[in-house]
């Protein structure tokens, strides 16, 4: 259950959560929250527990989720263009048609996570766990996916162009079915 205080202050506005936002790593508790639709643009919840919070078709462009476990969280048709993700932890979530345009995901867990027809866009996914997750008819152009876990995964109608793999395990990766890859 999510804290009233911290879910409170949250659905003032962004401002007022920035401004009272206390310091340090794990500090918020907002898991299971319902924030469908919240404009969250550019707020700070690094570190903040989120754990299956509703956030689909929220808006988290700009948002620092550093650290913040969103596992099982649904941000189904979210915008986190330019988001900072580093070491978040999505495993499970529902990341379906969701727009990271630019985001940095770098060392986060995105395993098992429902990434389907997600726009992928020069995000960067370096070192990241998505070990089972599913990407069918996902986009990623220009994505760098460098040191990436890619075991598992479902790529299938995946749009993949120009991207960075060096380091990148992709053992058990289905690509059937008209990856495109001009």
């Amino acid at each position: 259950m999510a804290n009233s205080e911290h879910l409170s202050i949250l659905r003032q506005s962004v401002e007022a959560w920035n401004q009272w936002r206390p310091q340090g790593p794990h500090w918020a508790d907002v898991k299971a929250a319902d924030l469908n639709s919240a404009d969250l643009s550019g707020s700070n919840l690094r570190g903040a527990n989120l754990f299956g919070a509703n956030l689909s078709q929220a808006k988290l462009n700009g948002a620092d989720l550093s650290q913040a476990d969103l596992s099982y969280a649904n941000l189904s048709q979210a915008d986190l263009s330019q988001a900072i993700l580093l070491k978040a932890d999505l495993s499970d979530a529902d990341l379906s048609s969701v727009t990271l345009l630019g985001a940095d995901l770098t060392h986060g867990n995105l395993s098992r996570a429902n990434l389907s027809k997600a726009n992928l866009r020069r995000a960067n996914l370096r070192e990241v766990d998505l070990s089972g997750a599913d990407l069918q008819a996902a986009i990623l152009w220009v994505t760098n996916l460098s040191g990436a876990i890619l075991k598992g995964v479902n790529l299938v109608e995946a749009e993949l162009r120009e991207l960075d793999l060096n380091g990148a395990d992709l053992s058990g990766a289905s690509r059937h079915n008209g990856v495109t890859g001009k």
